[in-house]
């Protein structure tokens, strides 16, 4: 069975969230920081949200961020490296791709995220509890809580609070690492 497209998929899945959440659409959008039309568009399948966009929605909906991407999970899942759907930031060389969502009942994703020199991708701070694990692959990078960021190599993995100002910043071409997100109660 066909995956839907990504636009449909974060469709579905706000609505489907929004409607847990008892919001109406103006109250989701005040509080995600959004216009009411911009995000009707995003819940009719319509437009094509930023990280920055669909970050701002799961906060303000108290959900993980893979919620807004979730599908029915198949038992063994491959995504080739050239594979899978992402979202980009608008402020900075920042490419993220949900590898493997959350199953119901655990609180963790992963994801590919692909970073080029460039302006830092400066993350606002996840609900309480939330713990990033980044494990770098290639290039070099500047990863970390906002003044206790650490340059990583490849192969240097660091685990840090992400409840907290984060950032993500390429100091090497072609920079990629693998990124656990645990979401705590």
């Amino acid at each position: 069975m066909p995956q839907p497209a990504p636009n449909e998929m974060i469709a579905a899945a706000i609505r489907r969230e929004r409607a847990k959440s008892g919001l109406s659409l103006s109250a989701l959008a005040e509080a995600a920081g959004l216009a009411k039309s911009t995000l009707s568009q995003l819940e009719s399948g319509r437009g094509n949200p930023s990280i920055e966009t669909l970050w701002a929605i799961a906060t303000a909906l108290g959900v993980p961020f893979s919620f807004l991407f979730e599908t029915p999970t198949p038992d063994v899942t491959l995504v080739r490296a050239d594979e899978g759907h992402g979202v980009g930031s608008d402020h900075a060389a920042y490419h993220a791709t949900l590898l493997a969502p959350c199953p119901p009942g655990l609180r963790r994703d992963i994801y590919r995220v692909e970073l080029a020199p460039g302006t830092p991708r400066r993350s606002e701070p996840h609900p309480p509890g939330t713990v990033e694990h980044c494990l770098l692959v290639a290039g070099e990078a500047r990863i970390g809580p906002a003044g206790a960021e650490e340059i990583l190599h490849p192969g240097d993995y660091y685990r840090y609070p992400a409840d907290m100002s984060h950032v993500y910043e390429a100091l090497a071409p072609a920079t990629r690492l693998v990124m656990v997100m645990e979401s705590r109660g």
